[in-house]
């Protein structure tokens, strides 16, 4: 039988997390699938800014960095993030930006790797991965002048690249869910892989943390990095995170440059204001300027919203969000022109759904653009419609209600593939 409306309101009564919904400040006009670019504003970070801002800033002034507990928000947000990726309260700081921590990680990857296997010089990478992560890598080779490479092969490649070049390769550098296609890897297997390789692991959990379940420790991962502002709804521009394993961290010892963006705050003793760089114990190392505190009481907030609702819950709805939109797709959008650019299968499919489109820029815009109701995606060049499905706030009537607006949109747009009788409307 066809899906009904019907149908997704009933599975929204039985949704154990539809109450969350109400934590966010959503507008009532726009149906918001682009959770994986920005997320939605949590209703209580307005108040916690202006707490910080009128009481901590306005009435303690300098005194906050001790007494409203300033100077140790980057660990404790880091401690809860750690929870949400399957690492310890020590191993994770909040810190910078994500391309600035995947450079303190890749270089520590290399200098701890050029120390036991001087021979091992190659970064691998997927050809597809997110082009700052390429970038990053680029510049730190450039800079190196060490005689790294990089090595880019397709997704499918990735393990027998690891053995062909076994002797070579000193780290794999991979984004966990890739961001145009919503294609998710295997965590344990492709670490095992790397680590039976002789190689570490960097991993960019952007697109990830908060809407799939990692296990940071469990999977053996070495280095990982992720944003502030997607699933974690931390608010445009939030601090991102880097996470270092303990052994890694044991075995930095007091190498004063492994973590070569050697900041003030990353020092023994910041306070003594010492001339000489000495690196502080464990993840404090990581560090490196002040951090921006009322990015970070924003970044708690929308933090605490996926510690409400837990992990696993999370991805249970993701999932079945998900494979509700390419069902009705699959019903209502039939002979529009839509090719599903993101796998079928949900294990390896992290919390978007992508769609391969041959007007998908003007086709965006125009769900951008419809009324009374927008439904709120991404474009992703060249021809991608991407749909973030943040299972904290979108409900199931909500995807009922987009692939409708979707399919009136491409019904208006260019001829389709096929006859338009074969593209029957959703109700």
């Amino acid at each position: 039988m066809p899906i009904s409306r019907d149908d997704c309101l009933g599975l929204d009564a039985a949704d154990p997390l539809a109450s969350l919904r109400q934590r966010f400040l959503l507008p009532p006009d726009v149906i918001y699938l682009d959770g994986n670019s920005l997320g939605a504003l949590p209703s209580a970070t307005p108040a916690r800014l202006s707490q910080v801002i009128e009481r901590d800033w306005g009435d303690g002034l300098i005194r906050s960095w001790n007494e409203a507990g300033w100077i140790d928000a980057p660990r404790r947000v880091g401690a809860k993030i750690a929870r949400l990726i399957g690492a310890d309260d020590d191993e994770v700081i909040c810190a910078d930006s994500t391309s600035i921590n995947l450079f303190k990680a890749l270089a520590c990857a290399l200098r701890l790797q050029s120390r036991a296997n001087p021979s091992r010089r190659v970064i691998l990478t997927e050809r597809g991965n997110f082009p700052t992560d390429l970038y990053i890598a680029q510049g730190l080779i450039d800079l190196s002048a060490g005689g790294h490479q990089l090595l880019s092969v397709d997704a499918a490649e990735l393990p027998a690249a690891l053995a062909a070049h076994r002797d070579l390769v000193a780290v794999l550098m991979l984004t966990h869910v890739n961001y145009q296609t919503g294609a998710m890897h295997d965590l344990n297997a492709l670490t095992a892989q790397a680590h039976a390789a002789g190689a570490l692991t960097v991993w960019d959990f952007a697109h990830s943390a908060g809407a799939v379940p990692l296990d940071f420790n469990g999977a053996g991962v070495d280095f990982a990095v992720g944003c502030g502002y997607k699933y974690l709804n931390g608010g445009p521009g939030a601090p991102a995170y880097v996470a270092v394993a303990r052994r890694h961290l044991d075995a930095l010892g007091a190498d004063p440059f492994a973590q070569p963006l050697a900041g003030w705050l990353g020092h023994r003793a910041p306070f003594a204001f010492d001339a000489g760089y000495a690196p502080a114990e464990g993840i404090g190392r990581f560090t490196a300027g002040t951090p921006s505190i009322l990015a970070l009481a924003a970044l708690d907030c929308g933090v605490d919203t996926v510690l409400e609702a837990g992990v696993y819950a999370l991805r249970r709805k993701s999932v079945s969000l998900s494979e509700l939109m390419i069902a009705l797709v699959d019903q209502c959008c039939a002979g529009l022109g839509l090719e599903l650019a993101s796998p079928r299968d949900c294990t390896v499919r992290g919390s978007q759904v992508c769609y391969r489109y041959a007007l998908a820029g003007p086709a965006m815009q125009a769900l951008i653009a419809a009324r009374p109701r927008a439904a709120i995606g991404d474009f992703r060049t060249p021809d991608i419609l991407r749909f973030g499905l943040a299972p904290l706030y979108l409900s199931h009537a909500d995807i009922w209600d987009a692939v409708e607006i979707l399919r009136a949109t491409l019904a208006g747009m260019a001829p389709p593939a096929v006859p338009q009788e074969s593209a029957p409307r959703c109700r």
